[in-house]
């Protein structure tokens, strides 16, 4: 029997949406410890799980490796479709489950596109590798089509920059309840309507951004320039959303971003991925009070909701 247990990633955004430049995507985010998703596998004949879509993800994952089948039990899981990265780090969970339970090499990074992975951005890949704060290299502009390829038909574009942020910050996650991120068909329209008539120069701003203020800050450590920058990065990242989710943030992710500008304790705000998760960044000596500080946002927002304290990731996902 193998176990293997991965963390959660943020997402704050691509360094190029538009056609008019080189490269096309370039994912940018960081791998978090917890929350977590937890998946064991033994070897069976056949594939036995009661959950459907890990049962798909183990099915693909038998023919790939060519083995009969498994017994795979979710112990624990994230939520789906919020911006917290669940499908990418469920679909390697489960391949590196039954790999080891058959005494296999994961490959997780060559394996992934055929459970669907990694089509756009490398950070949930690489984030359960080796975890950190991750940017990556994106795909020639030229691959592009207007429709989705088949799985398999992409490589997880490699990694550029990765660093292990200081161990005392920690980010700060709010999960209002209100309907889930765009996911599958509806994520691919969204973006190929994005891609289509994105303007470079946002694409233009978001280089300059991350190379002279956004790397240099996770490199050094520096907590008021990486917040700074982080918190800029999506905000431009928004501005190519605008029409598709209803703002630079959506709704009502927007309204939290804005209430937990105005705590102190509470840095490099903004919206994971399609949301509705909202991200900052504080430390550990302040973490009470930006939990204080989010609990408060969603109350005058008018929304239920989770807040969490996440500690970043500085492994990848643990195989036993």
């Amino acid at each position: 029997m193998t176990r293997v247990s991965a963390g959660a990633r943020l997402h704050a955004g691509f360094q190029n949406l538009s056609l008019a430049h080189e490269r096309l995507y370039g994912g940018v985010g960081v791998a978090l410890a917890e929350p977590r998703v937890t998946v064991e596998a033994h070897p069976t004949e056949g594939v036995d799980c009661p959950d459907p879509l890990v049962t798909e993800y183990a099915s693909r994952v038998c023919e790939v490796l060519d083995v009969p089948g498994a017994a795979v039990t979710v112990e624990e899981t994230l939520p789906r479709h919020v911006g917290l990265g669940s499908g990418t780090q469920l679909a390697l969970a489960t391949l590196a489950a039954i790999a080891g339970a058959y005494d296999h090499e994961p490959r997780v990074r060559e394996r992934a596109p055929a459970l669907g992975r990694g089509g756009r951005s490398g950070v949930g890949v690489a984030g359960f590798e080796a975890g950190g704060f991750v940017v990556d290299a994106g795909h020639p502009t030229e691959r592009f089509t207007t429709d989705r390829p088949a799985d398999g038909a992409w490589t997880v574009p490699p990694v550029v920059a990765r660093h292990t942020l200081p161990d005392d910050w920690r980010f700060l996650v709010v999960l209002p309840e209100a309907t889930t991120g765009r996911s599958g068909e509806d994520e691919d329209a969204s973006m190929r309507s994005v891609v289509e008539r994105a303007d470079p120069g946002i694409a233009d701003e978001l280089a300059t951004l991350l190379v002279r203020r956004l790397l240099p800050a996770a490199a050094a450590g520096q907590f008021d320039d990486f917040a700074g920058a982080l918190a800029a990065f999506g905000r431009l990242n928004g501005a190519w959303y605008a029409d598709e989710q209803g703002g630079v943030y959506r709704p009502p992710a927007g309204e939290l971003v804005e209430r937990l500008r105005e705590s102190h304790a509470v840095g490099g705000v903004g919206q994971s991925s399609w949301g509705p998760a909202v991200y900052g960044l504080t430390t550990i000596d302040r973490a009470a009070e930006a939990c204080e500080a989010a609990t408060a946002a969603l109350d005058r927002v008018g929304v239920d909701g989770e807040v969490l304290l996440a500690c970043p990731a500085d492994r990848g996902a643990r195989i036993e």
